[in-house]
């Protein structure tokens, strides 16, 4: 028996994604699947229903096939209400934000489903070609610049023509990650002077390598700037403060400013502060596309484009997403390199590995528990303050202690009254002696 897979609709008003494209569906369904896409679920990515069923999937109108399905593929997670009507033992793959989210671990566990977060692949060699956030965070680099492009007021590239020449732009790239190093290709190939920072010196090579110069202060001694998997780190404050002061200088400079710093789970660090905006000329843009954990601006706006001393500050959410079709073509060859690499063509079902290196990453929820070793560890370390609870039986504890002075009263009058009488017993005795020396 073939396993039942199912992709659903996005519920998300500005989610454009889909979790699966008609090319992974025909590679689904060789692999041993039996495909069912909702109604709908590509719509927004360019990619109709009939597309779909000549792929060969069939196309569900209502959420019966929920209740049947053994595996789950979606864009970000479903609406909590949703899952009831899941299998119990289903297993959904997506991205599911679980450091935003971590009270839907809860849900998750309760009605008994498997949970496989894709934003927490590991960074390994096996892994590359299942890693979400590369293949997303890649086309929001190429965007943001077009972006930024759009809202200036002026061309790029340097030219020259009889009437004069135009100077080239300067664009600072702020992250070199993956989307920092294809926005820096991208403003290059469209002829500015590009330039980046990063907090990992390693990241220095990579930006030169595309023609940009790299702007940095010296790190900390022994201090690569980087987590064992490859992310950013956050730095210490003074090397915090020796940063800004050094992109202060350089951004007043800039007409073009692209922002891609994050730390996996923790607010994204602020580096250009309501200052270096002032500082910058009227015209200028700037854009945020960390802007969903909080921004890298302070000004920045989730949604909207706001202008501030005469800069814009463009802040869109989900700016993969502005690319809808490249977009899903890429997130659902993830899902699917993914599913077939633990895939059993023999048995025809998925099989993942709790073992497994990739598969203790990203699953989250197991057998009506939550087993991911960072989020397990956070929920115990939550209840901890009710776990004090109990601590406050101390001071009625106490209610003993206070009569111990109490108690000590009598014990010292004792003492008290024994004292003159151990010295009568010794006087009587020094004069019973004092009598028989004188006999």
């Amino acid at each position: 028996m073939s396993t039942k897979l199912a992709v659903l609709k996005d519920g998300k008003t500005n989610e454009t994604r889909a979790a699966a494209s008609p090319e992974t569906v025909k590679k689904l369904v060789s692999l041993g699947c039996s495909v069912t896409i909702e109604a709908d679920a590509g719509k927004k990515a360019g990619f109709t229903n009939k597309e779909y069923e000549e792929a060969g999937a069939v196309i569900a109108k209502t959420a019966a096939f929920l209740k049947d399905s053994d595996i789950l593929l979606s864009v970000n997670a479903p609406a909590t209400i949703r899952l009831k009507s899941f299998k119990k033992g289903a297993t959904l793959i997506a991205m599911l934000n679980p450091y935003d989210n971590q009270k839907t671990l809860d849900s998750y566990a309760k009605v008994g489903i498997e949970t496989m977060s894709m934003e927490l692949m590991p960074r390994i060699t096996r892994a590359q070609s299942m890693d979400v956030l590369s293949s997303q965070s890649n086309l929001a680099g190429y965007k943001a610049v077009l972006d930024a492009t759009a809202e200036f007021g002026r061309a790029l590239p340097m030219m020259m023509t009889a009437a004069g020449t135009i100077a080239p732009a300067k664009v600072f790239v702020m992250g070199a990650g993956v989307a920092g190093l294809q926005a820096i290709a991208t403003a290059k190939r469209l002829g500015a002077v590009v330039s980046a920072t990063d907090v990992r010196a390693a990241a220095g090579e990579q930006v030169e390598s595309l023609g940009a110069s790299f702007v940095m202060v010296e790190a900390d001694e022994g201090e690569s700037g980087e987590t064992e998997g490859g992310y950013a780190k956050e730095m210490s404050e003074d090397y915090q403060k020796r940063q800004a002061e050094l992109v202060a200088q350089h951004i007043a400079k800039q007409d073009i400013v692209i922002c891609t710093a994050l730390i996996p789970g923790r607010p994204a660090p602020v580096l250009v502060s309501k200052e270096m905006v002032a500082s910058m000329a009227s015209g200028s843009v700037i854009v945020d596309l960390a802007v969903e954990r909080g921004g890298n601006c302070p000004l920045s706006k989730l949604g909207k484009t706001v202008v501030a001393n005469g800069v814009k500050i463009i802040g869109y959410d989900n700016v993969p997403g502005r690319l809808p079709a490249n977009a899903t073509e890429l997130y659902a060859r993830n899902l699917y390199n993914f599913v077939e690499a633990f895939f059993d063509r023999e048995a025809k079902k998925a099989v993942f590995d709790r073992k497994d290196e990739i598969i203790q990453g990203v699953q989250l929820t197991y057998k009506g528990a939550i087993v991911h070793n960072g989020f397990v560890q956070a929920k115990t370390s939550s209840k901890k303050p009710a776990a004090k609870k109990p601590a406050a039986k101390k001071p009625a504890a106490k209610k003993p202690a206070t009569k111990k002075p109490a108690a000590k009263k009598p014990a010292a009058k004792k003492p008290a009254t024994k004292k003159p009488v151990a010295k009568k017993q010794a006087q009587r005795k020094a004069a019973a002696s004092k009598t028989v020396s004188k006999g």
